[in-house]
């Protein structure tokens, strides 16, 4: 037999059958065998492998699992290959073609990320120029993406060190070519899944790989507990998450600002002590839960484009669209990958795009939880001059949130329901660290900025001469009577506490947090951000504070004169009810709704 073909695997039903075919599609003339060293998978992986005449024998660990096929294998050259991996046209002939005319003793393949985004071909690019650029000086492994070495070099070193739970191929690569050579092939190129990269993130990743690599090349070992790298192949991680009893609940939320995030941070905190819950988030929203919970996986989100504190309708629409195809693809693709492993009863989303989707393409039942659904589910009294913003705002808010099994919308204010069977308002949900507070009278006005472009205000308040602290533009310095911060939780929650006033735009997270502070509120929202001018007229019709369109000295000043009104009415009136209230309403509307299929 001259090559035997090795693949460790484990429930790999999805990926296998194309390399699988690859393999057959292969125009190789000498003869070769594949086996399929499987650990214990519980999906399809065994009974496809044998569907393409493959022999199956017992794996384990990516190392242990490579030894046993090895073991079991009958050719002159091994050639060990992941099961996420295709190869292309002619690969085998190719590959077999090169290690021969260089006499070697072992090589790896380069790769090309199966992936349409710029950032993936880029950056496996580097890798495989990295892989060559050192191949003389420091025989590395990538992944084990296609190694490729004679069975007697294999049986010298005694196979892969299978003490070792990571860096296992680059310990093996690099006994192997102190006895022999190596190399990096140059013509034959292998097709690599990109799912660790959508399933970790590819900062994270970037991040494991950097430092296994100046890890090795220093000599050192490192685990894969001290990197946090899963191998997937246990399924001591699934198993307990589907025989605990508990219920499993995908929660899913919106990139954009911080509203979303530190909501959806103390909703899924009550949520984990019932619950197994997996998190999808997007940009600033990732960072934050990320922090605070296990597991978090990023996908991409939209995001609005300001420009001189207005929205940018058509740059909005513009930079959307431009992502939309390669998030589509890629949410998706991800998203229904961990639906298949953690089959979850229910979907929880906080105004998330991609969850609204993934539920109606699984038939998953969907639970909303936001503040954006005020907009489709509440009779309004909004002044015609806004109509042309509402409506647009309506648009987006029934396309993020479809036909969900039920509506739980947090404000700060009330409207009659349009479907009190669909839809129920709670009072807004506050993080631990605010209902911790105790408020004070200091002499600064705390100012919020949802974009940096609103370069106006600055030299308003510069005139004016109050003392502010303002957050937003992501500088520390100070400017007279003007103090930047940058943004830090510890200081934000003492400078929210101790000001006598918000200046803002209409966000609502901040303004309920000021409201249950008792900080009367000065709204100028972003122009043509609907959701922050309906929180404005709702702030200044309720008497909490005032609401403008554009902001000069004069009605600057009218509103600090008329402090002790705002915060009298405030004191009489706002009687927030607490978080207890949705989250006990919550866990109901998931027991109902939740799927029965364990």
């Amino acid at each position: 037999m001259k090559l035997s073909i090795i693949i460790p695997t484990h429930n790999e039903e999805e990926y296998l059958p194309k390399l699988l075919e690859s393999i057959k599609n292969q125009n190789f003339q000498d003869d070769y065998e594949v086996i399929v060293a499987d650990a214990s998978s519980t999906d399809r992986t065994r009974e496809i492998a044998e569907s393409y005449n493959s022999r199956v024998v017992e794996g384990g660990l990516p190392a242990l699992g490579r030894n046993r096929g090895a073991e079991a294998s009958s050719g002159e050259y091994l050639l060990f290959l992941d099961s996420d991996v295709i190869l292309t046209e002619g690969y085998l002939e190719s590959a077999l073609e090169e290690f021969m005319e260089n006499d070697l003793g072992i090589a790896i393949t380069q790769m090309i990320p199966l992936s349409d985004s710029r950032i993936d071909k880029i950056s496996h690019d580097f890798a495989n120029f990295f892989m060559r650029s050192v191949e003389s000086i420091k025989p590395h492994g990538a992944g084990c993406y296609g190694i490729l070495t004679r069975r007697e070099l294999h049986d010298a070193v005694g196979g892969f060190d299978e003490a070792i739970d990571f860096g296992e191929d680059t310990d093996y690569i690099e006994k192997i070519a102190k006895i022999s050579s190596f190399k990096v092939l140059r013509r034959p190129k292998l097709l690599v899944s990109i799912r660790r990269l959508e399933k970790e993130g590819r900062k994270a990743i970037a991040f494991k790989y950097a430092k296994s690599t100046i890890y090795q090349f220093s000599g050192r070992k490192i685990t894969a507990e001290e990197l946090d790298y899963d191998f997937d192949y246990s399924n001591e991680k699934v198993l307990t998450e589907r025989t605990t009893g508990k219920k499993r609940i995908i929660y899913s939320l919106c990139g954009e600002g911080m509203g979303h995030a530190i909501r959806s941070g103390v909703v899924i905190k009550h949520l984990s002590k019932k619950y197994d819950v997996v998190v999808f988030a997007s940009d600033r929203a990732y960072q934050y839960i990320s922090k605070k919970h296990d597991k978090v996986y990023e996908i991409g989100g939209f995001n609005t484009v300001y420009e001189d504190n207005k929205v940018s309708n058509s740059k909005t629409f513009v930079k959307g669209m431009k992502g939309l195809p390669s998030d589509l693809k890629n949410n998706l693709r991800l998203m229904n990958g961990v639906v298949k492993e953690f089959k979850p009863h229910v979907i929880v989303s906080d105004f998330e795009f991609y969850a609204n989707l993934l539920s109606k393409i699984v038939k998953i039942p969907l639970i909303s939880l936001d503040n954006i659904s005020v907009l489709t589910q509440c009779e309004l009294d909004v002044p015609k001059k806004y109509r042309s913003d509402r409506l647009k705002a309506e648009g987006v808010a029934y396309s993020f949130i479809t036909l969900p099994k039920k509506y739980l919308i947090t404000s700060f204010f009330r409207a009659p329901l349009k479907n009190p069977e669909k839809a129920v308002m709670f009072s807004p949900i506050l993080r631990e660290e605010i209902l911790n507070l105790k408020p004070e009278m200091g002499k600064h006005i705390l100012v919020y900025q949802t974009s940096t472009s609103n370069l106006k205000l600055l030299e308003l308040l510069k005139r004016v001469g109050v003392t502010c602290i303002v957050y937003g533009f992501n500088e520390d310095k100070k400017d007279g009577n003007l103090q930047f911060k940058k943004f830090n939780e510890d200081e934000f929650y003492t400078d929210l506490a101790s000001c006598r006033a918000i200046l803002t735009n209409g966000g609502f997270t901040l303004i309920t947090e000021a409201l249950y502070l008792k900080k009367p509120v000065l709204s100028v929202p972003v122009k043509k951000q609907f959701e922050q001018i309906l929180n404005a007229l709702y702030i200044e019709r309720l008497g909490y504070g005032e609401f403008h369109e554009e902001l000069d000295r004069e009605l600057l000043m009218n509103f600090l004169e008329n402090l002790d009104k705002y915060r009298k009415e405030l004191e009489e009136s706002y009687k927030p009810a607490g978080n207890q209230e949705i989250l006990e309403e919550l866990e109901r509307t998931i027991e109902k709704y939740a799927l029965d299929f364990d």
